[in-house]
């Protein structure tokens, strides 16, 4: 059955709806800050949002539900910001402060958007199945360097591999520690099989990114013994019941760190990037960058070319190269559509 197209008139009449809205959640927020007592004005950390609800939490670890002013940006997950208490357990956010980090993603229309903010260490988590790759493996990492944190490789459900197994894993990713990408294997299957991840995430703001499949969800569930007490109090405190659980959101590790799970990771990718930015992702190449023969260099064929000789001397793993010449191909392909 064909969509049925509107007329403009039915597009004038949505457009109508959609301002009259705006419009009343501005007069509710503003009413709400008239409210606010002006000496109260206080900092907080965005725990989840739904929509335009908000919960923040203080540094007592209290739970406010908060709208937020239409005029100073869009509010994400992990945010600081200054808020103001407007009733029990109501607040209005008045201001964002400076995001050190942000985690972006395109949205349906193709704008980039915050999806997290301030988080400070990435986790790609590996599983035997499905078959791990490096490519997907370098174009998490590539994303990190742009976004300014730290990365961590985690073998997920070591306990399937056998010895074989793990001596190819290993002999497709055990450059990575060499490069400066702490590698580590993990199993909840196994007594203290966690505790290395649990380490690295002691004192950092994590999100876990990988394939479906690899067993986030159960290492979040596994991290967090009272994820269930956390997310009933995030469900009272935002009023939204477990609708809550379907946002990004915030939880705090009982043995230290913070960890953001993330639904919408699962579509997390590569935005455009310069070419020149693209091979800024690969932190081994930059000792090698600007002293190839050709200023215009591709690292492909080129005589003289400091890649390829940093590759053939073993300063550079041959698949990282591959990985960095297939992204590269792909950037120039949608850049000639354009």
């Amino acid at each position: 059955m064909a969509k049925r197209r509107l007329t403009e008139r039915q597009r004038e009449r949505i457009k109508a709806i959609q301002e009259r809205r705006r419009d009343k959640l501005e007069q509710q927020t503003d009413l709400a800050l008239s409210e606010a007592d002006e000496g109260q004005s206080r900092e907080g950390l965005v725990v989840t949002r739904h929509g335009q609800n908000l919960v923040v939490t203080d540094d007592s670890g209290r739970y406010t539900h908060c709208l937020s002013r239409q005029n100073i940006g869009q509010v994400v997950c992990g945010d600081r910001v200054v808020w103001q208490a407007t009733g029990d357990n109501q607040g209005v956010v008045t201001a964002i402060l400076p995001r050190a980090t942000a985690l972006i993603r395109p949205n349906f229309s193709g704008e980039d958007r915050a999806l997290a903010a301030n988080i400070s260490q990435l986790v790609v988590v590996l599983a035997p199945e499905p078959a791990p790759t490096p490519y997907l493996v370098d174009q998490y990492l590539v994303a990190a360097e742009q976004i300014g944190v730290n990365t961590l490789i985690a073998l997920n459900k070591r306990d399937l591999m056998d010895r074989d197994a793990l001596h190819r894993f290993e002999q497709q990713f055990g450059h990575y520690t060499g490069i400066g990408y702490p590698l580590i294997e993990i199993s909840a299957k196994y007594e203290h099989g966690l505790d290395p991840l649990i380490a690295q995430l002691k004192d950092q703001t994590s999100i876990l990114v990988g394939q479906s499949g690899v067993g986030k969800s159960s290492l979040v569930m596994a991290l967090l013994p009272d994820i269930e007490i956390q997310i009933g109090r995030l469900s009272v405190a935002s009023g939204l019941g477990r609708h809550t659980t379907s946002a990004t959101t915030l939880y705090h590790l009982p043995t230290g760190g913070q960890l953001i799970d993330s639904p919408g990771v699962r579509s997390f990718r590569l935005g455009q990037l310069s070419l020149d930015a693209l091979a800024g992702g690969f932190i081994e190449f930059h000792d090698f960058l600007g002293h190839c023969r050709f200023s215009n260099c591709s690292h492909q064929h080129e005589p003289g070319c400091a890649l390829q000789a940093a590759v053939a001397s073993g300063k550079i793993a041959p698949q990282r190269l591959a990985n960095y010449l297939h992204m590269a191909a792909g950037m120039n392909a949608h850049h000639g559509q354009g």
